[in-house]
């Protein structure tokens, strides 16, 4: 079965932000219609938080296993319609504000199609713009979404809390492709792809396409209490940060030298024995690997791990340049052999079964 990069393209391209994952969620929802792991159709519903849980039934007496990838992508709320059409915006995620100037936007109103704007800091141009100006970098709170409209049509048409997503077409450039929302429409397509070719689970499986990752792994945090599942599996990008520019000690990952097997970061501490039976099954099959030590940042694996009395807890990671920008880039090799190594560890009954103490 070959690897389905249009669906990639599809998810990156779809637009979702924390707290409005409809869109991913229903996309998602088609892309698993006739699915049927070992020939049984799961369980797919939505709770109440928003998340998309497929839940495919194991062996009686088996352990369940949750593996999480979130809908949402870093973007914006409008907060503010000023007297002259120009929206204020409120960011939901992390940006680093220096990769924001001179964007397209697309501004998703109640109302009819989504309105394409510019996102600028209202700053001087160079032009006319002092020494001292052009040093400065500005705030979030500094940019402003141009509509192009008279005032009377934005008001009517914008309102506070609307979506605002950054505009950047998928590009499939043969080894790697680049996109939007990679983080984490990757790992939504890495366990849509695991679940096409899911055999013979050796667990009870929950795969859940969680929201609002990106403001604090709510979506984790709620469907983990709810679930109780035995192990915890994450699906997210990590810093691949092999370009120009950084140390090599510093680089996390390495793009196209395979899955990421978490060690740690800054939410979570993998579990030793889950990170060690990733990383046999990854030998013994001959998956592209390496491990991964992330300084800052986490996972839905974090919020897994505390659920409750606890989860052992892991996370598979793609190893992503530019992350958080709208040219993430990710390599086919790294994210197929995630595909290849999930797909492994879900039929691997001794892989999922926590050992005795």
């Amino acid at each position: 079965m070959s690897h389905d990069y249009e669906l990639l393209r599809s998810l990156s391209e779809t637009p979702g932000v924390p707290g409005r994952e409809v869109l991913v969620r229903e996309r998602i929802r088609s892309a698993l219609d006739g699915v049927a792991p070992g020939g049984r159709a799961p369980e797919v519903r939505t709770d109440a938080m928003g998340n998309l849980i497929v839940t495919v039934a194991g062996p009686e007496g088996a352990p369940s296993v949750m593996v999480s990838a979130h809908m949402d992508e870093i973007g914006f709320v409008v907060r503010h319609v000023d007297e002259r059409g120009f929206l204020r915006v409120q960011n939901l995620g992390g940006f680093d504000v220096r990769n924001l100037f001179a964007r397209q936007v697309l501004v998703h109103a109640r109302n009819g199609e989504p309105r394409i704007g510019v996102l600028n800091p209202a700053t001087k141009p160079v032009h006319i713009s002092s020494a001292e100006d052009r040093k400065k970098i500005p705030e979030m709170a500094d940019f402003a979404v141009d509509l192009g409209l008279d005032p009377e049509t934005v008001k009517a048409e914008v309102r506070v809390g609307d979506m605002v997503t950054l505009l950047q077409p998928f590009q499939d450039l043969g080894p790697v492709v680049t996109g939007k929302a990679l983080d984490d429409r990757t790992g939504c397509w890495i366990l849509i792809e695991t679940l096409r070719r899911l055999k013979t689970p050796a667990c009870t499986v929950h795969a859940v396409f969680s929201v609002q990752e990106e403001v604090g792994l709510r979506g984790a945090a709620t469907g983990a209490f709810g679930l109780e599942p035995t192990v915890g599996v994450a699906l997210d990008t990590t810093l691949a940060v092999d370009t120009p520019g950084t140390p090599e000690h510093q680089a996390v990952t390495r793009m196209g030298d395979g899955v990421g097997i978490k060690v740690s970061d800054s939410s979570m501490v993998a579990h030793g024995w889950l990170v060690d039976a990733m990383a046999d099954l990854a030998v013994r099959d001959d998956l592209p690997h390496q491990f991964e030590v992330l300084p800052s940042g986490g996972t839905d694996a974090g919020a897994i791990q505390r659920s409750r009395a606890g989860v052992a807890s892991v996370t598979l990671s793609t190893p992503s340049r530019y992350v958080h920008t709208v040219t993430e880039m990710v390599a086919k090799r790294d994210l197929e052999a995630a595909v290849a190594l999930l797909g492994a560890f879900l039929e691997d009954a001794d892989a999922t079964r926590p050992p005795a103490d």
